[in-house]
């Protein structure tokens, strides 16, 4: 069956079309009580369903969020997206989805998709990029930006600006202090124990994993000890079990000791997210290694799925579904007595935890 028309609910309440779209579409212009009960019985009578673009052009805004995220099914991403629904609800409005798997170039596609179905606003969480192969997108994506905020719509972004975005209104990030939780990270390890460590990191050039690199490095240094070697792989589960193999083959090279155990002191490992760190410890167990004994590993984020990783993963906490709110709640339009929403501005904080995969064993 064909949709009912607003020129078919206009007749049938006996207005103009112009009349019943003030009336069904939100507009601040508002016709008499007795002609506005007219129209909507029509429309009730018709089965006719508003048209949203139409509403938002009549109300000057769509109620939409578009969320930028690189895959859904992390729980990084999964955990922020929670937090960005639960704000979007506070406001009364919805969530559009995109998953991008990190590629500039499909942000910039989907920062246009959102802005053609005029979104209010656009929260993009990810770690950005300065590798020269994304250097073409990362220019197209900024400019994509750019535009988007000079027709009014409002960005916030998790972690760092987007590379080479210049927008002075309607901008905003939700920083993360990655580089210094890294190093009390670092700190915590190096004072229990005086192996060596070993850091499983992501592509050289992604931001997030670079600041945890180097925030873990420092650590180290304010703890007296010599700098980690880097193992860089795929920013994901399966990058981390690469690696993990790679480690496990590195602690069965110094040979065995008593009760068929690795000789040596064994390895600490850090992982610059949870994901990794879960990857690594799944094959450090497939090569016959265990942890803490053979190996002690720590990750980063404090993901949901850790409820159920066993030995419990060290980690640094972060509060992932308020890092969505706050993103969120940046963009909202001002409130009541004109104050504007200041979410971004105020610190996220984390924290260290250490948990039973990197404890002493005898």
């Amino acid at each position: 069956m064909a949709a009912s028309t607003l020129t078919e609910v206009a007749r049938l309440a006996g207005v103009s079309p112009a009349t019943a779209s003030r009336v069904l579409n939100g507009s601040a212009r508002k016709p008499g009580k007795d002609i506005a009960e007219r129209v909507r019985q029509a429309a009730d009578s018709l089965g006719y369903i508003p048209n949203a673009q139409a509403q938002g052009l009549a109300k000057s805004s769509s109620g939409l969020i578009g969320l930028i995220v690189h895959d859904i099914a992390d729980p990084y991403f999964a955990a922020i997206a929670r937090g960005v629904q639960e704000a979007a609800r506070e406001q009364r409005r919805m969530v559009l989805l995109a998953t991008t798997g990190g590629a500039p170039g499909e942000e910039k596609e989907a920062v246009a998709a959102f802005a053609a179905r005029r979104a209010d606003s656009i929260v993009i969480a990810g770690s950005r990029s300065s590798r020269a192969e994304d250097g073409d997108d990362n220019a197209e994506l900024a400019a994509e930006l750019d535009r988007y905020c000079r027709n009014g719509g409002q960005v916030a972004v998790v972690g760092h600006p987007v590379v080479g975005a210049a927008a002075p209104e309607g901008y905003h990030v939700v920083s993360v202090p990655n580089q210094e939780l890294a190093a009390d990270l670092a700190v915590e390890l190096a004072a229990g124990w005086d192996g060596d460590f070993v850091i499983i990191g992501g592509p050289e050039g992604l931001f997030t994993s670079d600041d945890r690199i180097r925030g873990f490095q420092e650590g180290l240094s304010r703890a007296g000890r010599g700098p980690a070697g880097v193992l860089r792989n795929s920013f994901n589960r399966s990058g981390g079990y690469d690696a993990g193999l790679k480690l496990a083959a590195r602690i069965k090279a110094g040979g065995t000791g008593e009760g068929g155990r690795p000789a040596g002191n064994g390895l600490g490992i850090f992982a610059v997210n949870d994901v990794m760190a879960i990857g690594a410890a799944a094959a450090l167990r497939a090569e016959g290694l265990r942890i803490p004994r053979d190996a002690r590993i720590a990750g980063f984020d404090d993901i949901e799925t850790l409820r159920d990783f066993r030995p419990a993963l060290s980690t640094v906490s972060l509060p992932l579904e308020e890092i969505g709110r706050l993103a969120t709640r940046a963009t909202a339009p001002p409130t009541a007595d004109g104050d504007e929403q200041d979410s971004a501005s105020r610190p996220v904080t984390g924290k260290v935890v250490l948990r039973r995969s990197t404890e002493t064993t005898d």
